[in-house]
């Protein structure tokens, strides 16, 4: 897989919604692009004194985005994991993703990004942004707040990976060719 088959349609004049996919899509294919094409070591090398991995970045996305994509629609979350209790335990995904073999991290981000994005599809058009996300009494949300939560992890994460990146091998750049 390759950032390549991260799908992805210019939007210059959406509605909303529209709008913030298709932000989502284009900071998907950026990650893609800088995670792509690395080995296991390449994918579990540290930037120090950061702890931080491309592995770890890939499973922490793809369980964030499934976390809260899950809450948007309200059904409870589903895959990607790793370890015993992937929910439960805060941050193990940072610390056993270097294990996991490439081919693994890769079908496990990819796969989530893309039915997480096929269900904000159904999401945004099956009664919109202003829905209420039920999850959480405490702190109520709507479907909007979530979509840019979302959207404000991956930009986080994608800049993390942009300077591991370029520490592994050289890459740099802002955009895929």
């Amino acid at each position: 897989m390759e950032y390549s088959d991260v799908p992805i349609e210019d939007c210059l004049r959406g509605g909303e919604g529209e709008m913030l996919l298709f932000a989502l899509d284009r900071v998907h294919r950026q990650f893609a692009w800088k995670s792509g094409g690395l080995t296991q070591e390449q994918l579990g090398t540290r930037h120090p004194p950061s702890g931080v991995t491309i592995a770890g970045t890939m499973v922490h996305l793809a369980k964030v985005e499934e976390r809260w994509t899950a809450s948007a629609a309200g059904r409870e979350p589903g895959p990607p994991v790793l370890g015993p209790e992937p929910w439960v335990a805060s941050g193990a995904e940072w610390r056993q993703a270097p294990a996991a073999r490439s081919e693994e991290l890769y079908a496990l981000w990819y796969g989530t990004i893309s039915r997480c994005r096929r269900e904000w599809g159904e999401l945004v058009r099956d009664g919109g942004l202003d829905v209420l996300v039920q999850d959480d009494p405490e702190y109520q949300v709507n479907r909007r707040r979530r979509l840019v939560d979302i959207l404000e992890e991956n930009l986080l994460h994608t800049g993390q990976t942009s300077i591991v990146r370029e520490a592994i091998d050289g890459l740099v750049g802002n955009d895929p060719p």
